[in-house]
């Protein structure tokens, strides 16, 4: 059967590069059933309702900042060994539209645990909604997709493997749903220590909650433990800053400082 060639755009280019890194990485997937019934009442009450995209990833960088299993990366420069950061940076995936085409590029926020919930919330509105080329990071990453691929997949193992760049090149965690759209995935790829997900939630705040990690940097139990503080994070601290959402003031959002990398 004849059928047509399509050219792989840049974005496309991108994917590939990022699965390649990311299928090596020895992934394994740990999930817990939460109920945030009162972290949903919280944001119920508040006019103008926070994203649950803001929630979790807020409530995710807490989590990290506590747990530090969640901030270190297994690097192979100079020799195999894991590298611990003193802080998140969390690494977003938006879907947009670019040359008449949807594509995925990503985003990061430095240290989200010490942001206000109302300035995340404005640096990812930021970012989804002007124009592809005026987010400093995408027109970067769409540039960088355009140069051979030998010298992208070297300059993206260095990243990667070079303890120092590695956060400020690709974050220390990565979180990507499709739970907007009634579904979830269930095996996401990520060359990151974790990527993290979660599913439709109920009308009573129930959710299926998933941490993918890499076994090379952690264990399982460990992750069972820390999903289950990420419930009472997400219903404790998490809430309490909702209720007080309204006394927050968010700084303007600066997408060219919010992302990891200079």
């Amino acid at each position: 059967m004849r059928g047509r060639t399509i050219k792989l755009s840049a974005a496309r280019r991108l994917v590939g590069d990022l699965m390649r890194f990311s299928i090596s990485v020895p992934r394994v997937t740990v999930q817990r059933q939460m109920n945030l019934a009162p972290l949903q009442e919280a944001r119920i009450t508040q006019p103008s309702k926070p994203s649950w995209t803001v929630l979790f990833l807020k409530g995710y960088a807490l989590l990290s900042q506590e747990t530090p299993d969640l901030r270190r990366a297994y690097v192979k420069f100079p020799r195999p060994q894991l590298y611990e950061y003193p802080e998140s940076v969390a690494s977003i995936a938006h879907e947009r539209e670019y040359d008449g085409e949807r594509i995925v590029l990503l985003n990061s926020i430095k240290a989200p645990e010490r942001r206000p919930i109302a300035e995340i919330e404005a640096l990812i509105q930021a970012v989804r909604s002007r124009p592809v080329l005026e987010i400093k990071e995408f027109r970067r990453a769409l540039k960088f997709a355009r140069a051979p691929a030998p010298l992208r997949w070297l300059l993206m193992w260095l990243g990667l493997n070079i303890g120092r760049q590695r956060a400020r090149r690709f974050g220390t965690f990565q979180l990507s749903v499709y739970s907007g759209l009634g579904a979830e995935s269930l095996n996401p790829l990520s060359p990151l220590t974790t990527i993290f997900n979660y599913g439709p939630i109920s009308a009573d705040g129930s959710v299926t909650v998933r941490i993918h990690y890499d076994h090379r940097v952690m264990d399982g139990a460990n992750v069972a433990r820390a999903l289950e503080r990420f419930e009472k994070i997400l219903n404790g601290e998490v809430a309490s800053e909702v209720r007080n959402i309204a006394s927050q003031g968010a700084r303007a959002p600066d997408t060219s400082s919010s992302g990891a990398a200079a």
